[in-house]
């Protein structure tokens, strides 16, 4: 067995980090998918200015100050998400394609009058997912002698297991997770009792990897019920708040297998890790925002609005199986952490706060036939916190600081009337990357997934059809994501990236009636 060169700096942070939550972990909670009513997905989400539309609350809540009528809508469709990973000279492609319930509010409008300086005063409510989970995806190839069971090994040797007696007490002991909880790496006790990590020559050592394929399933999202007020003031200004509060359900499968060589280059069986990781919670934020008209006989209009963070808090649970047959040990070996733990070590309460957001916007219309909105949305996701529920810092919140980056969203849309009752609709999104080149996941103390995903900056495309009828509207929009991400089945500083195309195409229906 071949030792594997890691990053020291890796080591350090995995013996301090007692806490698993990180970067990837905060990450997943951060930002938001373009998703809300057709007419508001098909002109980019580019409406902060613009108003006029059920989903502008979550932007800017004073876009519900332009209307002038009651309105209720729903929305739904279908989602297709693509992913085709590339690794040493293999391929892989997974797709899932499902339904979607996207939306559903409305906008109640109560009229003040015609010569007051308050003209109307508009209460709103809307339900929308604004972050979408569902995903599969799968990658393996050639490892040329790279192994997760290095990586199991150097954390049982930066936690302090450094004899044969030490690591002997942990195959002897009758519960070592229990007995040895916060003191060893719970995936390093896992990788000692079934053979994937030993002791030997005077250190603890893994195998060398032939090849290695890794597949998960990802499901769930975060709903977010908006509620909102909004004022008109002369035509001229509006102002608007909203207070968002989210339902969090994220649920996570993930197999890795490994196929291992011997010291001699001979084939010895193989080992496969699973994993079952479970988040839900519940958060809130407040929205508040303005539009103004500078020009007063000018339809150009200018939006600010400012997103408090949002509070979290949080439940994850975890479970995982290492299962293994290597030929060098005369039996397989398999352990269930549920098995040997109950619900209380195997679940984790904490909060999250999430940064400030701040956002710009600017639309108008062209002779009552074509509207023009863009937007620049801004937020410092290494701004964001993890504390247990008690205030205090998680142990891995220096990785958030060092590796999430300042995130800048741009968004520009567009609608023409063709008729007085159709309209055409198209707009254009772009977020830069969320994580820094050099970012990686650095196992905690009970951690007990290697992998972890780097996005790149997102690209997102929409098509939009509109039908306004005297009462009744229907609307119909195509959005198209796409964007790049290095996955790393686990962490050795030589390991090449697994190239990954992500792809996401939406379909969404949206039938309302204004009254």
């Amino acid at each position: 067995m071949i030792k594997k060169g890691m990053m020291a700096v890796c080591g350090l942070i995995c013996a301090m980090a007692v806490n698993a939550q990180n970067a990837y972990d905060a990450e997943r909670l951060l930002g938001n998918d373009l998703n809300g009513t057709a007419r508001y997905v098909g002109m980019g989400g580019a409406m902060g200015a613009l108003g006029g539309d059920i989903s502008v609350m979550s932007s800017n809540p004073a876009g519900i100050g332009i209307f002038r009528s009651n309105d209720f809508s729903a929305s739904f469709g279908f989602n297709n998400t693509t992913t085709e990973s590339a690794f040493n000279g293999t391929s892989m492609k997974e797709d899932k394609t499902r339904a979607s319930f996207d939306q559903i509010g409305f906008v109640y409008t109560h009229k003040i009058g015609n010569t007051t300086s308050l003209r109307y005063v508009n209460f709103g409510f809307n339900y929308h997912k604004s972050k979408n989970f569902n995903r599969l995806f799968g990658m393996g190839g050639q490892l040329d002698g790279f192994s997760q069971s290095w990586q199991l090994a150097q954390e049982m040797d930066n936690w302090g297991v450094n004899s044969s007696a030490v690591f002997d007490n942990i195959l002897d002991a009758q519960n070592p997770y229990r007995e040895y909880w916060n003191k060893y790496p719970v995936l390093g006790v896992l990788g000692a009792t079934t053979g994937v990590i030993d002791y030997f020559d005077g250190t603890v050592m893994g195998w060398d990897g032939y090849s290695n394929n890794f597949y998960s399933q990802e499901k769930g999202g975060i709903n977010q019920y908006d509620f909102n007020v909004a004022f008109n003031i002369e035509d001229r200004v509006y102002i608007g708040a909203t207070l968002g509060i989210y339902d969090v359900q994220y649920d996570r499968y993930s197999s890795y297998t490994e196929e291992l060589n011997d010291d001699y280059g001979e084939e010895n069986g193989g080992y496969t890790l699973e994993n079952y990781y479970g988040l839900e919670g519940t958060g809130v934020d407040l929205k508040l925002g303005v539009i103004f008209r500078p020009i007063e006989d000018s339809p150009f209009r200018l939006g600010l609005a400012i997103h408090t963070p949002t509070w979290y808090e949080l439940t994850e649970s975890y479970n995982a199986t290492l299962s293994s047959d290597i030929l060098a040990y005369n039996s397989p070996y398999s352990q269930t952490l549920s098995d040997k733990l109950d619900y209380n070590y195997l679940s984790y309460d904490y909060r999250m706060i999430t940064p400030w957001k701040f956002n710009v916007s600017a639309g108008t219309t062209l002779g009552g036939l074509v509207a023009l909105g863009a937007e620049y949305e801004y937020a410092d996701y290494g701004s964001s916190k993890l504390e247990d529920i008690d205030g205090y810092e998680l142990g891995d919140q220096p990785s958030v600081e060092a590796f999430l980056k300042r995130v800048h969203t741009f968004r520009v849309g567009m609608e023409a009337r063709l008729a007085p009752q159709f309209s055409v609709r198209a707009g254009y999104n772009y977020t830069s990357a969320a994580f820094a080149d050099d970012a990686y996941s650095a196992l905690a103390s009970y951690r007990t997934s290697t992998d972890f995903n780097n996005t790149k900056d997102k690209n997102t495309l929409t098509f939009g059809l509109g039908y306004r009828g005297y009462v009744i509207y229907a609307d119909l929009a195509y959005k198209y994501d796409a964007y790049k991400s290095d996955f790393y089945a686990f962490d050795d500083i030589d390991l090449p990236a697994t190239k990954v195309d992500n792809n996401r195409h939406q379909v969404v229906f949206t039938l309302g009636a204004r009254f």
